[in-house]
């Protein structure tokens, strides 16, 4: 049986890849940024998980709004990187999973999902900028990814309601795949954050340490909560943070933060968290 052995919340800021590439890492700028990433590659690294399965948004690159998809899951054996105008980043390409895709599509939708699947699409920074960060790639990754985006750009979006459940259906999916697997899941996006009209450049620093708060303790009253209460507490674009619900829908009921970083750099409040089960946590602790 598969299992989920954690999960990982974090920020999707495409200027992470840029200043990663560039080799920025020790900058006085980025560098508190980036220590907050060692600790999450070294986790993964400890747990070795064969898949990381990626809850995220395509930034119309891959997808367009002429068909813009609210659940897409990729199937491809492999993925590509995308090119966002400055030419491709230099990662290798990234295995994917398509038995476990595969089987997770069919449980999917008989729990009453309709997933859209895509193949030959390559992954845009919403994936591969933290992706990069957590992973080693050279000369490949240690394993492979199953991607699934979400839509948070074109209205009407899902509710965070659903994809808290969504998240609690891949869960069940992936604990009923009969192939042995440990699988890490991710939540991508925000937090606060706003890069259009008025509010241009608002952010939220209270608001974010209370949403951290209640992922842990109170999903449900995030579940809970609409579109519009995320944009008026965290700004318009933050309300992709739609996406940790998922990831915390897919976890256990009671889980711990064992490690939690935020950086206020740029137009986002840059976070990153890792979760496991509490009694895990309780476990690895003693």
């Amino acid at each position: 049986m598969a299992t989920i052995i954690g999960g990982i919340g974090t920020s999707h800021v495409p200027t992470i890849g840029l200043a990663y590439d560039r080799q920025r890492q020790r900058d006085p700028a980025w560098a508190p940024l980036f220590d907050g990433y060692v600790p999450v590659a070294r986790w993964l690294e400890r747990k070795k998980p064969d898949v990381l399965l990626f809850f995220y948004n395509d930034h119309a690159n891959s997808f367009f709004f002429d068909c813009y998809p609210t659940f897409a899951l990729g199937v491809s054996p492999s993925f590509g990187m995308a090119d966002e105008g400055a030419g491709r980043r230099p990662l290798p390409d990234i295995q994917g999973h398509p038995a476990l895709a595969a089987h997770l599509a069919d449980c999917l939708l008989n729990d009453e999902f309709d997933m859209a699947t895509f193949q030959d699409r390559p992954l845009d920074h919403g994936c591969n900028s933290p992706l990069s960060l957590m992973w080693p790639h050279e000369p490949a990754w240690p394993g492979a990814i199953l991607p699934i985006a979400i839509n948070v750009l074109q209205y009407p979006l899902p509710t965070a309601a659903r994809c808290y459940k969504l998240g609690q259906a891949v869960r069940r999916a992936i604990e009923s795949f009969p192939e042995e697997l440990s699988v890490v899941v991710v939540g991508t996006g925000g937090l606060s954050h706003q890069i259009h009209g008025e509010r241009t450049g608002f952010n939220n620093e209270q608001w974010d340490t209370e949403f951290l708060r209640l992922m842990v303790d109170e999903p449900e009253r995030l579940a809970a909560m609409r579109h519009a209460d995320f944009i008026r507490l965290g700004g318009a674009e933050s309300v992709e943070v739609i996406m940790w619900l998922a990831m915390r829908g897919a976890l256990d009921g009671e889980i711990r933060c064992t490690h939690q970083n935020q950086y206020l750099a740029t137009t986002t409040n840059m976070v990153v968290a890792i979760y496991e089960s509490a009694g895990a946590a309780q476990r690895e602790a003693a």
